[in-house]
């Protein structure tokens, strides 16, 4: 196949261009860049032959180059904000961890690590490591258990199931401040509606808030009713996701509905579950709210979490690099929790 006279070639600037024979028995199969750009007329005054000709142009193309400038403009904004509200106030706190500094005076005395060996002496930082750890075991375990249970039940044909369904959800759009004050009502030790509930039954009600023995108790029970609206609909979402086929066919296999649930619902559902719990062992780690209106951190330290100490240390003792030690290990803490989840999650995790 012959290229017509009167065709020449044009080559963009800085363009290499290597020029090739081949054999004629590939004769007609065209490079399909080469073809299209031949069509299209833009290689003019082209030498005349019948044999194909290969044009392999060096240079990166403006197509691709305007590709890589888009990608590079969208991604650009996040790393930003990365390095701005993320990487920069760590590497802060970091350098803060290393002084002594009151955040009223403005001098600071350079210590090294003794901030952070003052905080493995500190008893009340290995109490509020232990707050922490029952803290996020009673509100997570809680909150999946009793919202995978929910989320099988409104997941039936029931009537009215939207209503259920919503006041389910009511809990997570409501400010946890408003939340903390309602249920510090409720556990009120002489007007609380708890505390009418038992006398009426006969139960003498304990004081849940002022209590060392149950303050934690309540503010786990009140964590879990917050957050189990959201990790319901989560795990609506996922159940809905599963075919029926799947149950019709063990079903016929004479599989019970305990059976389907371990068999069926439970894998399909694992990475779902994966997420909830990740996500709530951050919420939790993460309370602040609910604990400085309902007890702050009271009695006697008996609700006092990682979250709260860092708070008192900086802006009720300001004591700057303490708090910032604190800090990182706090983050140091999360950071290893994840990466910990995430390797038990790829064993355990069954995707579809």
């Amino acid at each position: 196949m012959s290229i017509p006279l009167g065709i020449h070639l044009y080559l963009p600037p800085l363009a290499v261009v290597k020029v090739q024979r081949v054999d004629t028995r590939y004769q007609g199969q065209y490079d399909a860049a080469a073809s299209s750009d031949l069509i299209d007329g833009r290689f003019e005054n082209a030498p005349v032959t019948d044999r194909r000709i290969r044009v392999v142009i060096g240079t990166r193309s403006r197509l691709e180059l305007r590709e890589r400038l888009t990608f590079l403009a969208f991604i650009a904004p996040n790393f930003l904000l990365f390095g701005v509200f993320v990487f920069w106030p760590l590497v802060f706190a970091a350098y803060l961890s290393l002084f002594d500094w009151n955040m009223s005076a403005p001098i600071r005395v350079f210590i090294g690590f003794e901030n952070y060996r003052d905080l493995i002496n500190d008893k009340l930082f290995w109490k509020v490591l232990g707050n922490t750890a029952r803290f996020i075991g009673g509100s997570v375990t809680g909150t999946v258990a009793i919202a995978l249970v929910l989320a099988l039940a409104l997941n039936e044909r029931l009537r009215g199931r939207s209503v259920y369904r919503a006041a389910v959800f009511s809990p997570t759009i409501t400010t946890a401040a408003a939340v903390a004050i309602v249920w510090q009502f409720i556990f009120d030790a002489e007007y609380g509606l708890v505390r009418a509930l038992l006398s009426y039954v006969g139960v003498a009600s304990p004081k849940w808030l002022g209590d060392p023995a149950w303050a934690m108790t309540s503010l786990t029970i009140v964590a879990i009713w917050q957050r189990i609206g959201y990790v319901t609909v989560i795990f609506l979402a996922g159940l809905q996701a599963i075919p029926r086929e799947l149950y019709e066919a063990a079903k016929v296999d004479g599989a019970g509905a305990i059976s389907r649930f371990r068999h069926v619902t439970l894998p399909l559902l694992s990475p779902i579950t994966f997420f909830v719990i990740v996500t709530s062992v951050i919420y939790s780690f993460q309370a602040f709210d609910l604990i400085a209106v309902m007890t702050a951190g009271g009695p006697i330290d008996a609700t006092n979490v990682l979250s709260y100490y860092l708070y008192e240390t900086a802006f009720k003792f300001f004591k700057a690099g303490l708090a910032a030690s604190i800090a990182l290990v706090f983050f140091s803490l999360v950071l290893v929790l994840t990466v910990l989840q995430q390797y038990i999650g790829r064993r355990w995790v069954h995707y579809a």
